[in-house]
Formats: C-alpha cells, sequence, structure tokens
C-alpha cells in the first residue's frame, strides 16, 4: 500500500530534533511520497536539503505563502519566479488568500496570487491553495484565472458541499487532512457525495493534527487516521483510498 501525502512541511523546526526518525515512522506506515509546499523565500535552502535527503520520496513545490504577502512581496514573487526557472517543482504553492489572521494585505494577496497562478500556466503545473476565511475572495481569483491550464489541489479544504462543487469546477482536487477526523469538522458529512476521484489526501503537518493526536504536533504518519476516516466515510477498504488518491495524485502532480 502506497499512501502519498500530498502537502506536509518536512522542513517545518518542530521537526528539527527527530526528522529522521518522523520520515521512518512515516515509510513504516507506508507513506511513500511527501509533497513539500513553499512558505517564503527563508525557507528555500531548507526545502533543496530536504529533497537531497529524501530524493526518491520528497517532492518540492515553490511559491509564496499568503500570510507572508507582506511590503516586500514583489521582492518574495521574485524569487519564486526564479526558481521555477532554476530547477524542477511539482507545483506552485502553497498560494492563495488568509483573511484569518490579518486582512491588511488583502489587495496584495490577491495580486499574488493572481501572479502565482500565471506562474503555474507558463510552467505548466498545478496550483496548492492555501484558504482560509476567503473563499469568496479565492473564488474571485479563480473565476478570472479560469482556464484549460489552471489545475491543481485545493488544500485543506473546509467548506461546505457548494462551496466543494465550486472548487471542483475549476479544475482543483480537494485536500482532505486531519480536519474530516473533528467532531465539528463538518466536512465528514457530505464528503460520501464528492467521487473519490476528486480528492487526495495530506497532513498539513505539522500543524491540524487528526484526532486522536488533535492539538499535538502532527507528522506524515498520522495521515493513516484520514484514511481510515475516509475508510469510514466511503465504506471502502483502506488500501482502496489510498490507492485511489495515490493515483490521482500522480494526476495532479505528474509523476
Amino acid at each position: 500500500m502506497i499512501i502519498t501525502d500530498t502537502h506536509t512541511h518536512l522542513y517545518s523546526e518542530a521537526f528539527d530534533e527527530d526528522r529522521s526518525e518522523m520520515m521512518q515512522r512515516a515509510m513504516d506506515a507506508g507513506v511513500q511520497r511527501f509533497f513539500i509546499p513553499a512558505i517564503d523565500s527563508t525557507y528555500t535552502q531548507s526545502m533543496l536539503d530536504l529533497e537531497a535527503s529524501y530524493p526518491d520520496h520528497v517532492f518540492l513545490m515553490m511559491g509564496l505563502h499568503p500570510t507572508h504577502v507582506k511590503e516586500n512581496y514583489k521582492e518574495e514573487l521574485a524569487h519564486v519566479e526564479e526558481w521555477l526557472t532554476k530547477k524542477k517543482f511539482y507545483a506552485v504553492g502553497e498560494i492563495g488568500v488568509d483573511l484569518y489572521w490579518d486582512k491588511t494585505f488583502l489587495k496584495e494577496q490577491q495580486e499574488a496570487f493572481a501572479f502565482q497562478i500565471q506562474l503555474a500556466k507558463k510552467h505548466q503545473l498545478p496550483i496548492v491553495i492555501h484558504c482560509r476565511d476567503a473563499f469568496d475572495e479565492v473564488f474571485e481569483v479563480l473565476e478570472q484565472e479560469k482556464d484549460e491550464g489552471l489545475f491543481g489541489i485545493f488544500h485543506c479544504f473546509t467548506g461546505t458541499l457548494e462551496q466543494a462543487h465550486q472548487a471542483l469546477s475549476y479544475n482543483m482536487k480537494l485536500g482532505i487532512g486531519g480536519v474530516a477526523t473533528f467532531k465539528n469538522g463538518k466536512i465528514d458529512q457530505f464528503l460520501n457525495q464528492i467521487d473519490l476521484k476528486h480528492i487526495v489526501l495530506e497532513t498539513d503537518a505539522p500543524y491540524l493534527a487528526p484526532a486522536p493526536y488533535r492539538g499535538k504536533r502532527n507528522e506524515s504518519s498520522y495521515i493513516i487516521k484520514v484514511l481510515e476516516k475516509l475508510s469510514s466515510i466511503y465504506s471502502m477498504p483502506e488500501e482502496e483510498i489510498a490507492e485511489i488518491t495515490t493515483e490521482n495524485s500522480k494526476e495532479i502532480f505528474g509523476i
């Protein structure tokens, strides 16, 4: 059984004390493919080091996270643009809009989002979307940018069934992680109405640990708990869910 974690911040400082052990636990659990989203330029070297340590398992994205869109965002976007010409990345992400922490840079966040979507199209790459308290603002940009070159993953999807269908209309898969295991997560109530061909698995480690680890540091091995939950939601064996969602990830990332 090969499991794919389509979104995990393995370079995070949260893993500095036990990264190799954490990676081994994940691989022992069947997780063989780890897709690594970018945050900003300060993490680029850590990401490259991680890829060098696990070249057969770790696949990098490049992008500017919306919570890191600040006064210097144009310099950061130039960094993204430059790196996309220097080496192989598997997606532009994570990008999008986040209004949970701060609404100060909404206009700049949307501008950065649109610019990075255009970069993804230029390089024929998928996008990986971060959306928090910002469905309308994200959909506004996607509506402007939708065409045959737009595709990717709506990371950590937490919306309604209606919003799920709208996301799918932009040629997105839904990234499902720990929230599906939360008692108040809500998406577990309608997920079985979404065909599994539209779903990929993720952890967002070290964030959003699934039950029963909620509130603790998340790690990629905990994706097993997400797999168990989806097995229950879809009334399908875990092995089949793992196989289908891994195939879906291959369709998105090209590997």
